[in-house]
């Protein structure tokens, strides 16, 4: 199974970006987007990737340490920005270094629990909001800019998702990944 460790913001917080999205929705160029899902929004901390299920009891329990080991937050939505020309994401403000702490704690755990994981690099909060279609041709600044100034409402981030990539069903025009939590802890002890 495909699997990543992830913050899953509340319904309100997906609301109120929803608004921002469909205003940039609405800009010159955003059919060369490929919109993600507003029920697939979510901040990856950890990317696992192909998990065999034997190891998915070791990786529950290091995730339930990981989570025991971190204090609630506070986290918001918060502007935006881009990667190269292929993905628009939104941002977060808040208790970004307890967001960092936690995905540490989550890559390390999938680490300890077998799990090859990428080689680490410094982590970015971002919840990916749209991709180019050509994947190489769009110039995303208009989305950025438009983006600057979204603020969402402060929400406490009171749980660790671990989150399992299902592939888009074959042969549906615009069929996306759907994402269905595998188990989720509460953080602290």
């Amino acid at each position: 199974m495909r699997l990543f460790a992830a913050v899953l913001p509340p319904a309100e917080a997906i609301d109120e970006l929803a608004v921002a999205v469909d205003r940039l929705r609405a800009l010159p160029g955003a059919g060369g987007l490929r919109w993600t899902g507003h029920d697939g929004w979510h901040f990856t901390l950890a990317f696992l990737g192909e998990v065999d299920e034997e190891i998915l009891p070791v990786i529950e329990e290091r995730f339930g340490r990981a989570a025991a080991r971190q204090d609630p937050f506070s986290l918001r939505v918060h502007g935006g920005g881009h990667f190269g020309r292929r993905a628009l994401w939104a941002g977060a403000a808040g208790g970004l270094d307890a967001m960092r702490l936690l995905a540490d704690r989550a890559d390390a755990a999938a680490r300890r629990a077998g799990v090859a994981m990428e080689e680490h690099r410094a982590y970015k909060a971002h919840l990916t909001i749209a991709r180019s279609r050509t994947g190489f041709d769009t110039d995303l600044r208009p989305y950025v800019e438009a983006l600057a100034h979204f603020e969402g409402t402060a929400w406490t981030v009171g749980e660790l998702a671990l989150v399992r990539s299902n592939p888009p069903v074959p042969g549906v025009p615009g069929a996306q990944p759907r994402y269905e939590p595998v188990r989720v802890w509460p953080l602290g002890r």
